[in-house]
Order: C-alpha cells, then structure tokens, then sequence
C-alpha cells in the first residue's frame, strides 16, 4: 500500500479519468449530430427528392380517372 502521506492519484485512475472524459466528449459530440439531424428542416417550401412532380401526379389522376370509368 501507499504511505499516508501520498495524497496522489494513481496511474491507473488517472487512465480512467482521462478514457472517461473522452467518452464523454465523444456522446456529447453524438447528441449534437443527432440533433441537428432530427431537427425540422428549415426550409420546408422545397419539396422532397422522391416526391412526384406535377406532370407525373396529374399523368397518374389521369390513369386513375380511366382505370375508374
């Protein structure tokens, strides 16, 4: 054991404080990703990449239209 008078921390502790503090800065660095990427976009008048354009929606109310008669 340590003397009494040894108020220092071991190799070993000083390992696992400096691990902990990077695991703690990579989840905070995890939860600011994933924030931002769950927010809601902030430019919401643009459409989205899969959405169908208006030639394509009014072809297919078309076909319904004659699928349907």
């Amino acid at each position: 054991m340590e003397s009494e008078g040894s108020t220092g921390l071991s190799t070993a502790a000083l390992v696992a404080i400096a691990c902990n503090t990077f695991v703690a800065i990579l989840l905070l660095l995890l939860c600011l990703i994933l924030y931002r990427a769950c927010r809601v976009p902030s430019s919401p008048e643009r459409q989205p990449v899969l959405a169908p354009s208006e030639a394509e929606t009014q072809q297919m109310n078309e076909q319904k239209y004659l699928l349907t008669s």
